[in-house]
């Protein structure tokens, strides 16, 4: 592998960790600036859009990337020029498919989603469906040629700009006395021209760039279904990992508000009550950005060492990413479970909701690694059970969300998401032993896990004896700052005094590098 392309892999890591912590945090002053109602339409929404999105972009840069550096092997301009037009091609017409579907069905999936208030904001979200799959194609092109920068520099600036836009049209319309419908569709805008920015930005280097492909053979329509079958041979199996999440949020934006209307809920509180909901939703996002990012780019590793047929190599690695990934999940899964009344206060105004919080907060751990066993089992090539799992955990999800609903309201939603997660997970695990043998857990977990349980006491039962509901937010920002540094600190103490964590471990996290030279310089002085 070339200096370049590890540089530019590097870049590409941290553009896409930035671009997940930008794109869970801004719910946060998207809810303090426009309510619950807002926020409760937006996270409504939300999922529909993404898994139509998903479904129209997952895997189409990594298969087209894949096809273009086979092609430049051999110095086929003509085969680089098919497979970047037929990606075009098959770009327009997934969004286009999945623009119209939305657009058309408008109706029928808002009153699913909690009634014709979501619908404004259902069809202006969309239109970013015609835009993002051609931008995708362009990012594929560029990490074709091993240039991962065009990509990562687009991903920024894309979420920055949508976020930036959300922040702004929410405070705009606010001020201005819009109506919650209207605000949440309006923040919605940010979408496509966030969109529309990032794939300017790219046709521009794309035409200024010497590697365009050019050939004068006529491009002709077998060769369109030949590379479009090729394509998406690659791509379906990516849809499959990246639909992990947004499935099971887009079951609970159709399958919440339809149960809490059989409940007798009021029709004019779901979404509000949805945007409560939504709260944990942007907790556990931020809590899983940081694991899974650091976990994930070990997957393709494993699909490299599983195609050499290196059984201890994938070994070693798929222990590494589970080692790695109950070292981070835990404590963050627990210590938001912990500080669930000072953080609802600080982050979102007041503590409404703080037991549905509290409930979701504990499933983080169990949702980061649904993610990394998704992956797993998608680097050992089971994608087919990877995809069955998860449709399985989606329909045992509505039925679950239907049945507790019923007899704990909203509540009854947040345990349905702590116990689909943790049927995922152990899942995952069986079928990853199965074909690895490989176990899920060992002595370091069970380290991580109790560590992570006498952090979560020492920061959480303080909380409550404490009068927090008469706390400013500053001062539970305060609080929760302070116990959030206590509990880290207490959490490695423990895993480093039981041996829970090699020292290649500690170092393989980001900042904890360059803290340990530092000690390890002045312990020798």
């Amino acid at each position: 592998m070339s200096q370049n392309l590890v540089k530019s892999t590097l870049v590409l890591t941290i553009a896409t960790l930035v671009s997940k912590i930008l794109g869970s945090v801004f719910r946060i002053p998207l809810q303090n600036i426009a309510g619950d109602e807002v926020l409760g339409i937006f996270s409504l929404v939300y999922p529909v859009y993404m898994t139509a999105l998903i479904l129209s972009v997952a895997g189409i840069p990594i298969a087209i990337s894949q096809l273009i550096a086979k092609a430049r092997t051999s110095g086929n301009e003509k085969e680089i020029r098919n497979i970047y037009r037929t990606a075009s091609i098959l770009a327009l017409l997934f969004g286009f498919v999945s623009f119209a579907l939305i657009s058309l069905f408008s109706f029928p999936i808002a009153e699913v989603l909690g009634g014709q208030k979501t619908r404004l904001s259902l069809i202006i979200v969309s239109i970013t469906l015609l835009i993002a799959p051609y931008m995708a194609v362009y990012r594929g092109f560029f990490q074709g040629y091993e240039d991962m920068k065009p990509t990562a520099i687009s991903q920024v600036l894309e979420q920055f700009i949508r976020v930036a836009l959300i922040i702004g049209i929410a405070y705009y319309m606010v001020d201005f006395g819009f109506s919650d419908s209207e605000i949440a569709a309006g923040v919605m805008v940010g979408s496509s021209v966030g969109a529309v920015l990032s794939l300017i930005y790219l046709r521009v280097l794309f035409q200024k760039t010497s590697i365009q492909p050019r050939s004068k053979t006529p491009y002709t329509f077998a060769e369109f279904k030949q590379n479009t079958k090729r394509i998406l041979y690659i791509s379906l199996p990516i849809c499959i990992g990246a639909l992990t999440m947004a499935l099971i949020n887009v079951v609970d934006s159709l399958s919440i508000p339809l149960s809490l209307k059989l409940s007798e809920k009021s029709s004019e509180g779901i979404n509000y009550l949805y945007g409560l909901y939504g709260r944990g939703l942007s907790l556990v996002q931020i809590a899983t950005v940081f694991s899974t990012s650091i976990v994930l780019p070990l997957i393709p590793t494993i699909s490299k060492s599983m195609a050499k047929k290196d059984i201890d190599t994938t070994n070693n690695l798929i222990e590494k990413s589970q080692r790695l990934g109950n070292l981070l999940s835990w404590p963050a899964a627990i210590g938001l479970f912990s500080l669930t009344l000072p953080l609802n206060l600080a982050l979102f105004t007041n503590l409404e909701g703080s037991l549905v919080l509290a409930i979701i907060n504990l499933s983080a751990a169990f949702t980061a690694l649904t993610v990394l066993g998704t992956g797993i089992l998608q680097g050992l090539e089971k994608s087919k059970i990877a995809a069955l799992i998860i449709m399985i955990g989606a329909l045992l999800k509505v039925g679950l969300n239907i049945w507790f609903i019923q007899y704990w309201g909203l509540l009854g939603a947040a345990v349905s998401t702590l116990l689909i997660y943790i049927l995922l997970f152990s899942t995952n695990s069986f079928f990853i032993y199965k074909f690895t043998k490989v176990k899920f857990y060992s002595k370091e977990t069970i380290v991580h896990v109790c560590s992570s349980i006498v952090m979560g006491l020492i920061i959480g039962i303080p909380t409550l004896f404490l009068q927090i509901e008469s706390w400013s937010r500053l001062t539970s920002l305060g609080y929760s700052f302070v116990s959030m540094v206590v509990g880290a600190f207490l959490y490695f103490a423990l895993i480093i005094l039981l041996k829970g964590i090699t020292k290649d471990e500690l170092s393989s996290i980001p900042g904890l590098s360059s803290l340990l030279k530092k000690l390890e310089k002045s312990s020798a002085k």
